[in-house]
Protein backbone atom coordinates (compact mmCIF):
# COMPACT_ATOMS: atom_id res chain seq x y z
CA UNK A 1 0.00 0.00 0.00
CA UNK A 2 0.76 3.31 -0.68
CA UNK A 3 2.29 6.03 1.67
CA UNK A 4 0.81 9.28 1.21
CA UNK A 5 1.51 11.80 -0.29
CA UNK A 6 0.77 15.55 0.29
CA UNK A 7 1.61 18.37 -2.43
CA UNK A 8 1.16 21.65 -1.97
CA UNK A 9 -1.59 23.27 -4.57
CA UNK A 10 -2.66 26.47 -4.87
CA UNK A 11 -6.10 27.13 -4.85
CA UNK A 12 -9.55 29.31 -5.73
CA UNK A 13 -10.51 31.75 -2.50
CA UNK A 14 -14.70 31.83 -2.85
CA UNK A 15 -15.86 34.73 -3.64
CA UNK A 16 -18.22 37.15 -1.32
CA UNK A 17 -21.32 35.88 -2.79
CA UNK A 18 -20.49 32.89 -1.77
CA UNK A 19 -20.00 33.01 1.68
CA UNK A 20 -21.71 31.42 4.56
CA UNK A 21 -24.72 33.09 6.06
CA UNK A 22 -26.68 32.29 9.54
CA UNK A 23 -30.01 31.62 9.67
CA UNK A 24 -30.54 33.69 12.93
CA UNK A 25 -33.37 31.42 13.78
CA UNK A 26 -31.77 27.85 13.65
CA UNK A 27 -28.08 28.85 13.53
CA UNK A 28 -27.80 26.99 10.51
CA UNK A 29 -25.90 27.94 7.22
CA UNK A 30 -29.21 29.15 5.34
CA UNK A 31 -30.71 27.25 2.42
CA UNK A 32 -31.55 27.43 -1.01
CA UNK A 33 -33.72 24.38 -0.70
CA UNK A 34 -37.40 27.02 -1.16
CA UNK A 35 -35.70 29.04 -4.19
CA UNK A 36 -36.49 28.94 -7.11
CA UNK A 37 -35.29 26.43 -9.48
CA UNK A 38 -34.95 28.58 -12.14
CA UNK A 39 -32.52 30.65 -10.09
CA UNK A 40 -29.53 31.20 -11.66
CA UNK A 41 -26.64 29.78 -9.36
CA UNK A 42 -25.24 32.84 -7.40
CA UNK A 43 -21.73 31.19 -7.28
CA UNK A 44 -19.29 28.62 -9.51
CA UNK A 45 -19.65 24.75 -8.62
CA UNK A 46 -15.97 25.04 -7.17
CA UNK A 47 -17.02 28.24 -5.00
CA UNK A 48 -19.76 26.03 -3.44
CA UNK A 49 -18.40 22.54 -3.34
CA UNK A 50 -15.76 24.95 -1.27
CA UNK A 51 -18.26 26.72 1.17
CA UNK A 52 -19.85 22.94 1.63
CA UNK A 53 -16.69 21.71 3.00
CA UNK A 54 -15.47 24.55 4.79
CA UNK A 55 -18.99 24.21 7.12
CA UNK A 56 -18.21 20.70 7.65
CA UNK A 57 -14.25 20.80 8.32
CA UNK A 58 -15.92 24.09 11.21
CA UNK A 59 -18.05 20.72 12.81
CA UNK A 60 -14.44 18.87 13.55
CA UNK A 61 -14.97 16.69 10.04
CA UNK A 62 -12.35 15.70 7.42
CA UNK A 63 -13.94 16.99 3.97
CA UNK A 64 -11.99 16.65 0.69
CA UNK A 65 -12.98 17.24 -2.86
CA UNK A 66 -12.24 13.62 -4.29
CA UNK A 67 -12.18 11.66 -7.46
CA UNK A 68 -12.55 13.29 -11.39
CA UNK A 69 -12.11 16.86 -10.36
CA UNK A 70 -9.47 15.97 -8.33
CA UNK A 71 -7.96 14.46 -11.31
CA UNK A 72 -9.15 17.13 -14.14
CA UNK A 73 -7.72 20.01 -12.16
CA UNK A 74 -4.50 18.78 -12.02
CA UNK A 75 -4.23 18.54 -15.95
CA UNK A 76 -5.07 21.51 -15.89
CA UNK A 77 -8.96 21.24 -16.92
CA UNK A 78 -11.86 23.30 -15.67
CA UNK A 79 -14.03 19.97 -13.75
CA UNK A 80 -17.80 20.54 -14.36
CA UNK A 81 -18.38 18.93 -10.64
CA UNK A 82 -16.86 18.61 -7.54
CA UNK A 83 -18.02 15.79 -5.20
CA UNK A 84 -16.88 15.89 -1.39
CA UNK A 85 -15.78 12.89 0.66
CA UNK A 86 -15.67 13.20 4.36
CA UNK A 87 -15.82 11.43 7.89
CA UNK A 88 -18.85 12.94 8.67
CA UNK A 89 -21.73 10.29 8.69
CA UNK A 90 -25.17 10.95 6.56
CA UNK A 91 -26.46 11.98 9.75
CA UNK A 92 -23.97 14.36 10.38
CA UNK A 93 -24.55 16.14 7.05
CA UNK A 94 -28.28 16.52 7.08
CA UNK A 95 -27.73 18.13 11.01
CA UNK A 96 -25.42 20.59 9.20
CA UNK A 97 -27.33 21.54 6.18
CA UNK A 98 -31.27 21.44 5.94
CA UNK A 99 -31.38 21.24 2.32
CA UNK A 100 -29.50 17.95 2.42
CA UNK A 101 -31.19 14.79 0.30
CA UNK A 102 -30.13 11.15 0.74
CA UNK A 103 -29.72 9.61 -2.83
CA UNK A 104 -27.57 6.82 -1.80
CA UNK A 105 -27.72 6.88 2.60
CA UNK A 106 -27.14 3.10 3.17
CA UNK A 107 -23.93 4.12 0.61
CA UNK A 108 -23.24 7.52 2.72
CA UNK A 109 -24.43 9.26 -0.30
CA UNK A 110 -26.16 13.00 0.10
CA UNK A 111 -26.89 15.60 -2.33
CA UNK A 112 -26.42 19.53 -0.76
CA UNK A 113 -27.72 22.39 -2.25
CA UNK A 114 -25.72 25.44 -2.15
CA UNK A 115 -26.66 28.76 -4.26
CA UNK A 116 -28.19 27.15 -6.55
CA UNK A 117 -25.68 24.37 -6.93
CA UNK A 118 -25.93 20.40 -6.19
CA UNK A 119 -23.42 19.23 -4.80
CA UNK A 120 -22.52 15.39 -4.04
CA UNK A 121 -21.47 14.75 -0.44
CA UNK A 122 -20.52 10.65 0.37
CA UNK A 123 -18.81 9.51 3.37
CA UNK A 124 -15.47 7.49 3.40
CA UNK A 125 -15.86 4.18 3.19
CA UNK A 126 -15.00 0.40 2.06
CA UNK A 127 -17.32 -1.76 0.30
CA UNK A 128 -18.08 -4.89 0.29
CA UNK A 129 -18.30 -8.06 -2.08
CA UNK A 130 -19.58 -7.15 -5.65
CA UNK A 131 -21.75 -9.71 -6.19
CA UNK A 132 -23.81 -8.59 -9.39
CA UNK A 133 -20.87 -7.28 -11.45
CA UNK A 134 -22.09 -3.50 -10.45
CA UNK A 135 -22.48 -3.04 -7.31
CA UNK A 136 -21.18 -3.64 -3.40
CA UNK A 137 -23.33 -5.67 -1.78
CA UNK A 138 -23.06 -4.02 1.32
CA UNK A 139 -20.35 -0.63 2.41
CA UNK A 140 -19.16 -0.12 5.55
CA UNK A 141 -17.58 3.30 6.96
CA UNK A 142 -13.54 3.91 6.91
CA UNK A 143 -10.72 6.62 6.57
CA UNK A 144 -10.04 8.61 3.56
CA UNK A 145 -6.84 5.62 2.67
CA UNK A 146 -9.79 2.94 2.74
CA UNK A 147 -11.99 5.29 0.44
CA UNK A 148 -9.05 6.03 -2.32
CA UNK A 149 -8.33 2.13 -2.01
CA UNK A 150 -11.38 1.02 -3.35
CA UNK A 151 -11.88 3.10 -6.21
CA UNK A 152 -11.33 2.24 -9.59
CA UNK A 153 -8.38 4.17 -10.99
CA UNK A 154 -4.96 5.87 -9.58
CA UNK A 155 -5.73 8.77 -11.47
CA UNK A 156 -9.65 8.80 -9.88
CA UNK A 157 -8.41 8.02 -6.28
CA UNK A 158 -6.98 11.77 -5.37
CA UNK A 159 -7.86 13.74 -2.57
CA UNK A 160 -7.67 17.47 -2.49
CA UNK A 161 -8.13 19.86 0.47
CA UNK A 162 -10.29 22.30 -0.63
CA UNK A 163 -8.94 25.15 1.90
CA UNK A 164 -5.46 24.92 1.37
CA UNK A 165 -4.98 22.89 -2.09
CA UNK A 166 -3.17 20.40 -1.03
CA UNK A 167 -3.62 17.53 -2.91
CA UNK A 168 -3.77 13.50 -0.80
CA UNK A 169 -2.32 10.64 -2.88
CA UNK A 170 -2.79 7.48 -1.41
CA UNK A 171 -2.39 5.33 -4.53
CA UNK A 172 0.56 7.61 -6.65
CA UNK A 173 -1.95 8.95 -8.84
CA UNK A 174 -0.08 11.84 -9.40
CA UNK A 175 2.52 9.84 -10.85
CA UNK A 176 0.64 7.99 -13.11
CA UNK A 177 -1.07 11.20 -14.68
CA UNK A 178 2.11 12.78 -15.00
CA UNK A 179 3.14 9.83 -16.82
CA UNK A 180 0.17 9.09 -18.63
CA UNK A 181 -0.55 6.04 -17.33
CA UNK A 182 -3.90 4.25 -16.59
CA UNK A 183 -3.44 1.64 -13.73
CA UNK A 184 -5.94 -0.02 -11.81
CA UNK A 185 -5.67 0.07 -8.01
CA UNK A 186 -4.92 -3.09 -6.23
CA UNK A 187 -5.36 -6.11 -8.21
CA UNK A 188 -6.35 -5.48 -11.53
CA UNK A 189 -8.46 -8.41 -12.39
CA UNK A 190 -10.24 -7.90 -9.39
CA UNK A 191 -10.72 -4.66 -9.70
CA UNK A 192 -12.31 -4.96 -12.81
CA UNK A 193 -14.28 -7.73 -12.23
CA UNK A 194 -16.20 -6.11 -9.31
CA UNK A 195 -17.75 -3.93 -11.94
CA UNK A 196 -17.87 -5.06 -15.19
CA UNK A 197 -18.25 -1.38 -16.88
CA UNK A 198 -14.71 -0.39 -15.37
CA UNK A 199 -13.61 -1.93 -18.33
CA UNK A 200 -15.09 0.43 -21.00
CA UNK A 201 -14.29 3.22 -18.60
CA UNK A 202 -10.67 2.55 -19.33
CA UNK A 203 -11.02 2.47 -22.98
CA UNK A 204 -12.64 5.91 -22.28
CA UNK A 205 -10.43 7.25 -19.91
CA UNK A 206 -7.09 6.15 -21.91
CA UNK A 207 -8.51 7.61 -24.79
CA UNK A 208 -9.98 10.68 -23.71
CA UNK A 209 -6.76 12.03 -21.72
CA UNK A 210 -4.41 10.00 -24.44
CA UNK A 211 -2.89 7.44 -21.94
CA UNK A 212 -1.43 4.37 -22.02
CA UNK A 213 -2.99 1.38 -20.39
CA UNK A 214 -1.18 -0.28 -17.81
CA UNK A 215 -0.36 -4.03 -18.99
CA UNK A 216 -1.70 -5.72 -15.71
CA UNK A 217 -4.35 -3.10 -16.02
CA UNK A 218 -4.95 -4.00 -19.95
CA UNK A 219 -4.68 -8.22 -19.22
Amino acid sequence: MSSCIIVACDFVVIREGCTQRLDPQMNKPESDSQESSSRLPECTSREAAVAVSRLIIERGFIAYFAGGCVRDEILGLVPTDFDIATSAPPEEIAKIFRSARGVGEAFGVMLVRWKGRVIEVATFRSDGEYRDGRRPSDVRFANANEDAQRRDFTINGLFRHPLTGEVVDYVDGQKDLANRILRAIGDPSARLREDRLRTLRAVRFAARFEMAIDSATEQ
